[in-house]
This record gives structure tokens, sequence and C-alpha cells, in this order.
């Protein structure tokens, strides 16, 4: 019963996150391993096309530019994806989105063979604007389409989905696999795979019945998507909880994302989502990720031997996500963000203390990797996971596709921000370079403490209830708020 009920959404699970998130955390690290290959090609080429060679500073910025072109490539994404979610639908945004993946590995694939890194850089971009898509409207799918009870859980699949990505990727880069100076068109072509098992499976699942029954009202749809994905259990109930949820949408259309920030009633859902989010991208994880070779280097790990404590840095986010998506309906999300932005804060300031002492006292270096394991270790298991699930939980059907936009754009630019400015940080500060990402992971822990409200097994309705009555305190015991408009509607 339970079994079969299992069964269809663990299948939506991986069938939307294998294209989505996975590729993600996939194209993030998979390009990491061909550095050295990718500059050479460029100089390569620039000669044959020129018959001198690239200086070595713009070397460095083609490359930096096909590194950073992704990010860029998310933000567009991330803009499209609230109007495909509302015109397409959640899953067939998902489908039509791998047309970005397909295009993206013909020109990965063909690029040494045509000579030209502008392939590459064209290439990365679209990458980018595929997985900003799904980063903004996997999560929204797939917490639409859970019970409440597995709410947090199911959407915290797409961190797990994303470290599952970026450890592949790390392994698959490996020099004995795809990583050496002969194969790398194949390896960034390689994100077709994930694609094409994603073209297979996910046709075969049924769409997010919330956006069947809301956003199309179609009540019979809704209910057969409902049965698939809750197997024998009766559905009446949930349904129900739908038809009010659609009763209290009724009338408001889809808002758009600069909407948001203009009504009183959204005030802490916003700050939240802006505060939590920023936080998640400036508390310096990704760029741990960009420092731990040279973090092994300096603690004396052989050279050969870097490429596989960097696949140990991804392994940790992976089970620390698969921790957290086991924990979180225990705890809540508001305990793993404080515990999460608490412990990354201490460690950050033990790798710091562990950078000044390094040159006076032994052992040292191996703090400092600890440190960068630890570290790696309390993102994953809070703040990697749960800042996701807030677009989804705290708004309501006709918010909701703008917040993800708003999440995504406010992520992706701080992104491509943070990976811009870290190189100059790191020269600026030397050994205090963790000392901003301190301070802001000290900001993401009090904010959690203080002003989020827990959202733990609570329906989508009682949440805008809570919210409401934190939004205006003043008359706590209003009409249940709905839309930009309060409408005093009988069933509620």
């Amino acid at each position: 019963d339970l079994h079969v009920q299992g069964r269809v959404l663990l299948l939506t699970i991986c069938a939307a996150g294998i294209g989505g998130t996975f590729q993600f955390g996939y194209n993030l690290s998979i390009i990491n391993a061909p550095t050295m290959h990718i500059q050479e090609f460029t100089n390569e080429t620039w000669r044959a096309r020129t018959g001198r060679p690239l200086p070595d500073h713009q070397v460095l910025l083609v490359w930096s530019l096909i590194v950073a072109l992704y990010p860029l490539g998310g933000l567009f994404g991330a803009l499209l994806a609230g109007p495909l979610a509302i015109t397409l639908g959640r899953k067939k945004s998902l489908l039509v989105n791998n047309a970005f993946v397909v295009a993206a590995a013909i020109l990965f694939g063909f690029s040494r063979k045509a000579g030209s890194f502008e392939m590459l850089m064209l290439g990365r971009l679209l990458v980018g604007v595929s997985a900003g898509v799904s980063m903004s409207v996997q999560p929204m799918y797939l917490g639409e389409s859970a019970p409440k009870e597995l709410r947090g859980a199911v959407a915290m699949t797409s961190a797990v989905f994303t470290a599952l990505g970026i450890v592949t990727g790390q392994v698959v880069g490996l020099r004995e696999l795809l990583g050496g100076p002969q194969a790398w068109p194949l390896l960034l072509a390689s994100c077709l795979v994930p694609g094409a098992l994603q073209l297979a499976s996910l046709p075969l699942l049924p769409e997010s019945p919330r956006y069947l029954l809301i956003d199309r009202g179609d009540t019979e749809a809704c209910r057969a998507a409902l049965q698939r994905l809750r197997g024998a259990r009766d559905v009446a109930e949930e349904l129900e909880e739908l038809e009010r949820e659609g009763a209290a949408c009724q009338g408001c259309r889809a808002q758009r994302p600069w909407e948001l920030f203009q009504h009183r009633a959204l005030r802490r859902q916003v700050t939240s989502l802006v505060v939590l989010g920023s936080a998640m991208e400036l508390c310096g994880n990704d760029t741990v990720y960009a420092y731990a070779s040279s973090v092994f280097r300096e603690a004396g790990v052989p050279g050969e031997k870097v490429q596989y404590a960097i696949i140990g840095t991804g392994g940790c986010e992976l089970l620390s996500a698969i921790v957290s998506c086991v924990v979180i309906e225990h705890l809540g999300r508001r305990l793993l963000l404080m515990g999460g932005y608490c412990l990354m804060a201490g460690w950050a300031s033990v790798f710091t203390a562990a950078l000044c002492l390094q040159s006076s006292l032994p052992g040292m270096p191996y703090l400092a990797v600890a440190c960068v394991f630890a570290f790696i270790l309390s993102f994953g298991i809070g703040p990697a996971g749960v800042t996701g699930i807030l677009a989804t939980e705290l708004f309501d059907q006709t918010a909701r596709p703008a917040a993800h936009v708003t999440c995504g754009v406010l992520m992706w630019t701080m992104l491509f921000l943070v990976g811009l400015g870290f190189p100059f940080v790191m020269e600026g500060l030397s050994h205090f370079l963790y000392v901003p990402f301190l301070g802001v992971c000290v900001c993401g822990a009090i904010y959690a403490g203080l002003f989020l409200p827990e959202t733990k097994g609570k329906s989508f309705l009682e949440i805008s209830e809570e919210l409401h009555r934190l939004n205006f305190p003043w008359r706590a015991q209003g009409p249940a708020w709905r839309g930009p408009e309060v409408t005093e509607s009988t069933e509620l």
C-alpha cells in the first residue's frame, strides 16, 4: 500500500532530479578537471587563426568567461522558469528544458573539430539556462506533488541530487576516466546522458496535482494524479484541502516577481527568502570547492592524490544532504538552518586560526583540511537544502512561481559575483579570507533563529494563516489572508 504510493513518488523524484538539479551539480564540478587542457586549446586555436599565441592574461579571461557564463545562463533560466511553469506546467517545463542540454552537448562535442572556443562559451551559457530553469521548477514540482508530512524531505531531494551531480562530475573528471587531455569534449558533452534519462522516464509520471487543479481548474486530472501519487490511500481529504486552497486563490492571477516586494502581506516571506537565499550563496561554500585543491596541497597531500581528496569533499556534501533529508521532518527547518550556520561560523573561525598559525605550529595544515570537510558537512545538513524549500513553503499558489524566480535570480547573481570576485578577495585578505563568510554565517543563524516561522508538517493553508498573523500583528483575528486584497469567503 505504502509501497505503491512510495514507488510512484520515488520515481517522480528520480526522474525530475536526474535531469534537474543533478545536471546543475554535474556541470558545476565537471569544468574543474579540464582547466589546463581547455586553456591550451584556446591558445592553440588562437595561434592557428592569427599565427601568434594569445597572451596569458587573455587566455585566463577566456577561461573565466567559460566558467562564469554558466551562472549567467542560470540567471536567464531562472527568469524563464516562472512563465514556463505557469504556461506549460511543471512537468512539461522540465521536459522542454532538455532542448538546451542537447544543443549544448552538440556544441561541446564538436568544438575541437571546429576549432572554436566560442562554441564552448555558448554551450556553457545554454547549459546554464537549463540549470536555471530546473533549479526553480524542480523544487516547485516536487513540493506540490508530495504529501504534507513528506513535503520537506521530498523537496530536500533537490539538494541530494545536486550533491550527487557534483560527486559524479568529480569522478567522471578523473584523469583515468574522461579527465585526460584528449577526452574533454566528451567530458563536457556527457551532460547529454542525464538529459536522455529524464526524457525517457518523466513523460510516464503524473503532473503536479496542485497545478492541475488550481492553475488548470481540472478536478478530474488532479484526482487521477493524486491517486497515482498516493497509491491506495484515500485522496478525498487531500483533494478537499486543495479545493479550499484553490478557492482562496480564485480570481487572483499569478503574481509577477516585482509585485512580491510591494505587498505588506508578503513582507516576512520575501525578507526570509532574500536574507536566507543570499546567506546560502555568500557563506563561502562554493568557494571552499574552488579553494579545496590549494588547501590540500598546502597540507602536504601529494599533487596526484589531490583529485581524490576533492571527491571526498563532494562525497561529504552528498552524505550530509541525505542525512538532512532524513531528519528534516523530525527536527524542522529552523533548527537545521540555525545549527548549520552556527557550526559553519565555528569552523570558519578555526580555519582562519589554522591558516594564521600554520607557519609557527606543526599540524595546522591538517586542521585546515579537517575544517574544509567539517564546513561542507555543516553546509549540507542545514542551508544547502532547507533554503530551497522556503520558496515552495512560504508562498501560496499564485505567488510561488514568482518566489522561485526571485530566489533563482538572487542565487545565480550571487554565484556569478562570488565567482568573479573571490580571486581578488583571496589576494586581498590572504589568511583572513574567511572572515567575511564568517560574518554571513552568523547573520544567517541569527535571522533563522529570530524571524523564520517553522513550517514542518503544516498544510499550505495553515502556513499562510500563520504568516498573516506575523505580517499583521495588530489585527491578529483578521480573515485568513488571500491574494493581494483581503477577501472574506464563506467557506473559510
